[in-house]
């Protein structure tokens, strides 16, 4: 319970974190984001506290979820701090935003992920926003690569999930039903496959999907530092997030292969020994 009480905190704290370091922001929506926290935070507690799972993926494999939520926090800390310090300059908030736009302006070349972002602005928009998202965006985008090569290094070099025991299967991949049909293997491969090819083309293909609704909607205004924040934060976490499952899901199937293998092997050497 504890643990689950310190999620659910963590959680909170997360969601509310653009509302406490920005300056100016108004009640209404200070209001909105405390009503959010809690209710996230209400559900993690539910979630890590039952003994059962229900949504959750990987529950009992850390450190999974822990690495997708400290590289979120980390992208709405650093995006924050970057706002915050276009009326708040401090020589941390300085250093970020030097960062981010280096790294925005490493990136923003034709057919990248960031440039498609910059062309998802309105076309009145003025160059502070432009140079605002560009340098967002470049961070955001950092934080979800490193993340995602953390993670891998986690997988091939220290065999996550091996040396954390056992690994069940219906705790840690609740969604996913073993009695489907088909081969338990071939179709997490197939899911693995999947989620990274969506992970490398969702980066391409949200700002085109904003841009497009935005033709038949209206515009979209990102002028709210907040909603620049969220948005940015989700474009750069959930094509990372995604990744990193279909890595995990496909080193969940080569445990499986494995030991199948093992299995076949030692029955054959048990029938040759009776043989003999």
């Amino acid at each position: 319970m504890t643990g689950a009480a310190t999620r659910g905190l963590m959680v909170a704290v997360l969601i509310a974190t653009p509302a406490l370091l920005l300056p100016g922001v108004a009640s209404d929506s200070t209001q909105i984001t405390v009503l959010v926290a809690f209710l996230a935070a209400f559900l993690t507690f539910v979630e890590y506290n039952s003994n059962f799972p229900s949504i959750v993926e990987f529950r009992d494999a850390p450190p999974f979820n822990r690495l997708r939520f400290a590289a979120l926090a980390t992208t709405v800390l650093f995006l924050s701090l970057i706002f915050k310090g276009q009326s708040e300059p401090s020589s941390l908030t300085s250093g970020l935003t030097s960062a981010g736009l280096i790294l925005g302006n490493a990136i923003d070349f034709p057919y990248s992920p960031v440039r498609l972002v910059v062309l998802m602005l309105p076309t009145e928009a003025d160059s502070t926003l432009v140079t605002s998202v560009r340098t967002a965006a470049g961070i955001a985008y950092l934080v979800s690569v490193i993340s995602m090569l953390v993670f891998l290094v986690m997988v091939r070099v220290l065999g996550w999930p091996a040396r954390q025991g056992a690994f069940n299967v219906w705790v840690n991949l609740p969604l996913f039903d073993p009695t489907a049909g088909g081969d338990v293997v071939e179709r997490l491969q197939r899911d693995a496959r999947i989620n990274i090819v969506l992970g490398f083309l969702l980066p391409f293909v949200i700002p085109a999907v904003v841009k497009a609704m935005a033709d038949l909607i209206g515009t979209v205004s990102l002028q709210n530092p907040q909603t620049i924040i969220w948005t940015l934060s989700a474009w750069a976490f959930l094509p990372a997030s995604m990744i990193m499952r279909g890595i995990a899901m496909g080193r969940v199937a080569e445990m499986i292969g494995e030991k199948r293998r093992r299995t076949y092997a030692n029955a054959e050497a048990d029938d040759g020994f009776q043989t003999a």
